[in-house]
């Protein structure tokens, strides 16, 4: 009777090597979207002139809605799709000019105007969900308007008369409400997305997972960091003809990316702010 052969085990199993360096998501403390600011101005300082440029950019973007809201106000929304679509590639390149910095390369204008044509595929996506996200918005918004104004949409002027009064205040909260959910999911979804597909060239859905990971590890940090975006913004506007843009523009362009940077450490990274 022959005897069975030696029974051999196979050898261990390797899972293959991911195409995703591991990451941590970094806890971050008070002082962090401060920190960001400061090294966002600094990347200003060092580089004035491209600064400068995206902030002109972003300054005609709310030149040309405003006056679409004012004088024919429903192609507003179409005005403000236009904006998002630009928008991130604008971003993006001042991204590209602190990254390069940081790297301890020269930033020039036409590197960081072209920086996004690698990363074409993830970009296209973010942007299409961004946009979807912002549709959704609208139609929210005309919802709490047809429930609260049964005589049909007011204009533009009936609108502002509606969000400043006090009588109206339960469609003022309901409005806030939503717009406010809406808001949280885009910042959520896009606070450190797009940084992180320059920098990483990771797909669009990754990004915005890690992006979510950010605001719930961090979840204080980032409403302060969100805040003070809101606060900048906002005081920009304020100025006559929206002037403060050309600064707060740029300067929160370049924080973002430090904000990207300080949130999610990847192996053998430096330590940044």
């Amino acid at each position: 009777m022959s005897s069975l052969p030696d029974y051999e085990a196979p050898p261990p199993y390797i899972p293959p090597p991911s195409d995703a360096p591991a990451k941590t998501i970094r806890v971050l403390g008070f002082g962090a979207p401060f920190q960001w600011l400061r090294a966002g101005w600094a990347d200003m300082r060092a580089h004035p002139g491209i600064s400068g440029f995206y902030g002109v950019a972003f300054w005609l973007m709310a030149v040309i809605l405003g006056a679409v809201f004012r004088s024919s106000p429903e192609y507003t929304m179409t005005i403000a799709s236009g904006c998002l679509l630009v928008g991130p590639f604008l971003a993006m390149g001042l991204y590209e000019v602190s990254r390069r910095r940081e790297a301890g390369l020269v930033p020039d204008l036409s590197s960081s105007i072209t920086c996004w044509d690698s990363h074409i595929k993830s970009m296209g996506m973010l942007v299409l969900v961004l946009i979807v996200m912002e549709l959704l918005w609208g139609r929210a918004s005309l919802v709490v308007f047809a429930v609260f104004f049964n005589t049909g949409m007011p204009s533009t002027s009936g609108v502002m008369q509606a969000i400043f009064n006090p009588q109206n205040w339960e469609f003022v909260a309901a409005y806030a409400v939503v717009g406010g959910a809406f808001a949280m999911l885009v910042f959520s979804i896009s606070a450190v997305s797009i940084p992180m597909i320059l920098d990483r060239d990771t797909d669009a859905i990754s990004a915005a997972i890690t992006s979510l990971e950010v605001m719930f590890h961090n979840t204080a940090v980032m409403l302060l960091w969100g805040a003070l975006i809101a606060a900048l913004i906002g005081a920009s506007l304020a100025l006559p003809w929206g002037v403060g843009l050309l600064l707060t523009g740029p300067l929160l362009g370049h924080g973002t990316w430090y904000a990207y940077r300080g949130a999610v450490q990847w192996p053998q990274d430096v330590t940044v702010p």
